[in-house]
Formats: structure tokens, C-alpha cells, sequence
């Protein structure tokens, strides 16, 4: 390792960093150097239990050798190709491999950077698709409230995260929203995926009956909603989103970038839940977190309604300059060979009821109002401080940090999301590291 990279460097002024509390960072940050399967070291050499895969991420762990290998050869072998009216192999190659692993009917795949730049291709396709059906008046978009759909206007727009929204204008227009699934009244402290609330689903009948089914062009949802501190789908209320949807002829959009690529224990939500989208968006564990990537999926006849026309037209205009770089596509086809190698996509099933047990035992611990967990995805949610929103967690992630555990919160919500090469004996340790800290905590 670089001996610069062992210290903090002297001057923290010139990077205005994301979502972040820049002053309070600062004025004592927090440095990560390297890192190796579960663990980060930072700059003052301490190992650091990653609860979080990065940010929902590193889904298969830190520095695997398949990829590091996979992105050392690509970079040596084709740097950059041109996405637009050229290809290099290995993006074909690439999108074979994640039709294979994507929900029967999933054909076709559009290459993004992100998951913010995949929720904005999701949402013009959907309007550009019905436009190429002949309905072009169906241009209004469906989010839902407390939804993150990434921070792009089209994103923020169908996002129902006011801290995301307030600062921003007035957003996109013909944007509307459905209520949240959060019913701590009813479901507090279920393990796994709540009774109660399937019958918020039927929200969007009222929506469509408000402003009618020829003006919608689609929903869009997180099958689990993470960001915003983990809100599980009532049992029931995905298949209700879906079969509203089917009646009346709106694409039903799936975010599944922090659920997709084994986070439920399964390749996809689509597949835990059993309901396939129209379009599902990924990001993040297509790439183990380690080059910028995203992918969009579609149903074929959806992608099949743009290919109409003369031959030598542009069928979509859409599309980035790093679309399919071949350096990500090698850095996704390592991560998936990782993938298949050890039954990671899979693995979260396994360990799912041990998870659940040892995060539920958090119950009773001090300011603890409720637990959610589904797959390899927990929620410690706490009473907030009154008259101090969201201090309560932010406290709880430093001293978590200081203790050897890398944890993410939202509001006065505690997220835990490992990589899906933890051992039970990792879990131990790091619901042990949360239990302290809860403990520790004003």
C-alpha cells in the first residue's frame, strides 16, 4: 500500500462530499485505506467490519480476486470503446450473462453508471414507449412516498424522500404518489414480510381514477425500499401493484438496485416476490461496487416497440458515454463469475433465519421502537431525541466506527445490509458491535 495512503491528507477543503456532514467529517474523518473481503482498515490501521457492503454494494465482498484480475486485464487489453454505432465483445457478453439471471421475459439490457441513470432511462423508456405504441398521453409517472429512486431530476421527481425533494423546485410535472407501506402501528417488530397493508396497493386505483389510465405511462417502486430505512411490501401488495397495473396498461418499474444480485437471497426481488416487472433498474452488485455500472432490463416487447422504422435510424435516443464500458463489463463479468462460483446469489437464504434471530434479539435494548429484516437487509429503527431528528443514529454510526463496525443510518434508522460472504460468526460480532453502541448511546 502507498505510504500516502496512511495518512490523512493535510488539506480535506477542496472535496465537497456527497450526503455527507462535511463540517463534522472533517473536523475528525473517517479514512478508509484498503479493505479485504469483510473488513476495511483505515488510515490509523484498525479493521473495521463492513455491516453495510460499502453502500448496499460490495455484495460479494472487498477486493475479490476475480474481478481485480478481470479489470487488470481488460485495462491492458481495450480501455474504452465508443458506445454509440460501435461494440467491443465483451458488453454482449454481458448482457447475455444477465438475461440468463434476470426473471423469464427480461430479454433485453440497457447499460447505465448508476442506479440514478438507470431510474431515468426506466422512466424515458416508459413514456418513449408508449409514444412508439401510439399513446403518446401517457406521460405521467407514479412514485411512491419515502421511495429513493436516485438523485436525477426524473429520480427525485418519482422519489418520495422530502430532505431529496425540498431544495430542488418544483421537480418534474405530471409526477403523482401513492402512500407508503409503513404501518409501525400494525407491524412492528415482524420478522420478515408484514400481514398487514397489502390494501395500500389499491391507492393506485385512485390515482388512476383521479387522473385516468390513458395518462399514466408507469409506476415505479423499490420492492423493498432501503434508503430510506428499510419498509418491507405487505404479504399481497406487490401482486396487487401488479395486477392494477396489467388492467390498466401501465409499465410496472422495479428499482432494484440495492435489492438485485442476491441481496433477498434470491438473483432478483422479482424472483423472492414472484412478480416480474416491465422494467427492473439495477446498479450497484452488478459490479460488486467496484466500477460505476448500471443495467436496465425490459421485457422484449417492450424493447421490440422501438425497433420499428428504417434500419439506419437511431432507434432510442438515449444513452451515455460510458454505457458498457469494456473496464465495468470485465469488472461485472469477474463479480458475476464470483457470484456463481460460491452461491452468493443464493447464499442469503441460507443465512437469512439466523440474521433474522440475531437482529431480533436487539428487541428491548435501550430506545429500540422496532426491527425489520428480510434476506440479508435489517432495520434497527430508534426514538428519536426530541427536538434533535436523526442526532440519535448519526451518534450510533460513529461510535460504531470507533468501536470497528461500519453501520448506515437514515433518519433515526439503523441499516445493516453485509456482504453476502458473511459468516454467522460475523453476524455475532456484528450485531454484537450494535447491541454495545445501543447501549452506549444517549
Amino acid at each position: 500500500m502507498s505510504n500516502r495512503l496512511k495518512v490523512t491528507p493535510n488539506d480535506l477543503s477542496a472535496f465537497w462530499m456527497p450526503f455527507t456532514a462535511n463540517r463534522q467529517f472533517k473536523q475528525a474523518p473517517r479514512m478508509m485505506v484498503s479493505a479485504k473481503d469483510m473488513h476495511y482498515t483505515t488510515s490509523d490501521g484498525r479493521k473495521v467490519l463492513d455491516g453495510t457492503a460499502g453502500l448496499w454494494c460490495v455484495n460479494a465482498g472487498h477486493c475479490r480476486p476475480k474481478i481485480t484480475e478481470a479489470i487488470q486485464q481488460q485495462a491492458a487489453e481495450l480501455d474504452y470503446a465508443p458506445a454509440f454505432q460501435m461494440g467491443h465483445p465483451i458488453v454482449f457478453e454481458l448482457a447475455n450473462r444477465l438475461v440468463d439471471l434476470a426473471p423469464k421475459g427480461m430479454d433485453h439490457v440497457f447499460f447505465t453508471n448508476s442506479g440514478s441513470e438507470s431510474v431515468e432511462t426506466a422512466l424515458k423508456m416508459a413514456i418513449a414507449y408508449h409514444r412508439a405504441k401510439g399513446e403518446g398521453s401517457r406521460t405521467r409517472l407514479i412514485g411512491r412516498e419515502r421511495g429513493y429512486h436516485g438523485v436525477n431530476f426524473g429520480g427525485i421527481s418519482v422519489g418520495g424522500i422530502v430532505t431529496n425533494r425540498k431544495m430542488f423546485g418544483t421537480l418534474l410535472g405530471g409526477v403523482d404518489h401513492m402512500p407508503h407501506t409503513h404501518l409501525p402501528e400494525k407491524n412492528s417488530f415482524t420478522k420478515g414480510v408484514p400481514e398487514h397493508g397489502a390494501e395500500l396497493a389499491n391507492e393506485l386505483e385512485r390515482i388512476v381514477a383521479l387522473h385516468d389510465a390513458s395518462t399514466i405511462a408507469a409506476v415505479i417502486v423499490e420492492p423493498v425500499a432501503g434508503s430510506t430505512g428499510v419498509i418491507l411490501p405487505p404479504k399481497g401488495y406487490l401482486e396487487k401493484l401488479r395486477e392494477i397495473c396489467t388492467k390498466h396498461g401501465i409499465l410496472l418499474i422495479f428499482d432494484e438496485v440495492i435489492t438485485g444480485f442476491g441481496r433477498l437471497g434470491t438473483p432478483f426481488a422479482a424472483d423472492y416476490f414472484g412478480v416480474t416487472p416491465d422494467i427492473m433498474t439495477t446498479a450497484k452488485g452488478v459490479s460488486n461496487g467496484v466500477i460505476p455500472m448500471g443495467a436496465v432490463f425490459v421485457k422484449k416487447e417492450i424493447h421490440d416497440a422501438f425497433m420499428t422504422g428504417p434500419e439506419h435510424m437511431i432507434e432510442f435516443f438515449h444513452g451515455y458515454t460510458y454505457s458498457g464500458n469494456p473496464i465495468a463489463c470485465a469488472a461485472a463479468l469477474g463479480t458475476l463469475d464470483t457470484y456463481k462460483e460460491e452461491g452468493l446469489l443464493t447464499r442469503g437464504e441460507e443465512l437469512a433465519p439466523y440474521w433474522e434471530d440475531a437482529l431480533h434479539s436487539l428487541k428491548g435494548e435501550p430506545n429500540v421502537i422496532d426491527i425489520r429484516n428480510i434476506g440479508l437487509i435489517g432495520a434497527i429503527e430508534l426514538a428519536p431525541i426530541p427536538g434533535s431528528p436523526t442526532k440519535r443514529a448519526f451518534s450510533a454510526f460513529v461510535k460504531a466506527f470507533e468501536r470497528g463496525a461500519l453501520i448506515r443510518t437514515t433518519g433515526d434508522i439503523i441499516a445493516l445490509s453485509p456482504p453476502l460472504i458473511i459468516t454467522k460468526g460475523q453476524i455475532n460480532e456484528l450485531i454484537d458491535h450494535v447491541r454495545e453502541v445501543l447501549r452506549a448511546v444517549d
